[in-house]
């Protein structure tokens, strides 16, 4: 009952929003919406997770593996690499379902620290792979070694990395891909639409970033420090994420406006990774 008339509340609240914008000139409401976005506290953190979430995102290099992964397969010596990017995408849809099921029992803060680390690891175990593949530009060098260790490697490391690169995706999918996508529920009705503009325009920035450096990445540096970066930026945004990142799974918009309001409502919002596990268990 008391959700129903939680929810009859932000709909009266959003019909008198409506209401007070149609007697405004287009200029005045724009500059009232920014305004509101950066001169509150509480939307500015939100405004920050939305744009931490979708900049992380792109930045762990998901979709480097997106756009160039038949590129990177046939450096591998995979006869059919586009039949074999194929499994990645694959895996992505499949993880991406799974976590439509899972993410309102699991939580959004939840799912996160818990998929995030299985990316790292997957990233971390491609990268070590790698550094014993020798490259088709290795093979033209004058190793003497390296004629030998082609066949060994030709038969079992490219196979471990698409095993590393579909568990990466599998974690991507089931957090990453998803949960950055519910930023609407952060904001506030009457600037919801302005602050989710913001934080998919941080999403599509990183994107033409990943775009632009990945293959120059993976001529310079190696696939192996390449995918060590992205682990990198893996780590850094779970440690972001597990600071400022509230729980929001259960709330209404009003509840999650005055958990943002005088903080980032970790503790308030579902605490830590291990007392929000323990909370569902019957633990206090």
């Amino acid at each position: 009952m008391k959700a129903i008339e939680r929810e009859v509340r932000e709909e009266e609240e959003a019909k008198r929003e409506r209401a007070r914008r149609s007697t405004k000139k287009d200029g005045d409401w724009f500059s009232d919406s920014w305004s509101e976005l950066f001169g509150v506290a509480g939307n500015v953190r939100a405004l920050a997770i939305a744009c931490l979430l979708q900049g992380l995102q792109q930045l762990c290099g998901f979709n480097s593996l997106m756009y160039f992964s038949a590129t990177l397969f046939s450096l591998l010596g995979f006869a059919t690499p586009t039949l074999t990017s194929l499994s990645v995408a694959a895996t992505n849809a499949i993880f991406t379902i799974i976590s439509l099921l899972l993410i309102d029992r699991l939580g959004r803060r939840r799912i996160l620290l818990l998929s995030i680390p299985v990316m790292i690891f997957a990233l971390i175990c491609c990268a070590a792979t790698f550094h014993y593949i020798i490259l088709p530009s290795d093979t033209n060098s004058h190793n003497p070694s390296a004629e030998a260790q082609v066949p060994i490697a030709s038969r079992t490391s490219p196979l471990l990395v698409v095993g590393s690169i579909i568990i990466y995706v599998a974690g991507y999918a089931t957090g990453l891909g998803n949960v950055p996508w519910q930023q609407s529920e952060l904001f506030p009705l009457n600037i919801r639409s302005l602050g989710s503009s913001l934080a998919t325009a941080v999403n599509w920035g990183s994107n033409t970033v990943v775009g632009l450096t990945f293959l120059q990445m993976l001529d310079g540096l190696g696939p192996s420090w390449t995918f060590l970066i992205y682990a990198f930026v893996c780590l850094m945004g779970w440690f972001a994420i597990w600071l400022v990142y509230p729980e929001t799974r259960g709330l209404t918009l009003e509840e999650t406006g005055e958990l943002l309001k005088d903080g980032w409502g970790v503790q308030r919002g579902g605490g830590r990774l291990g007392r929000g596990l323990g909370a569902e268990n019957g633990e206090v």
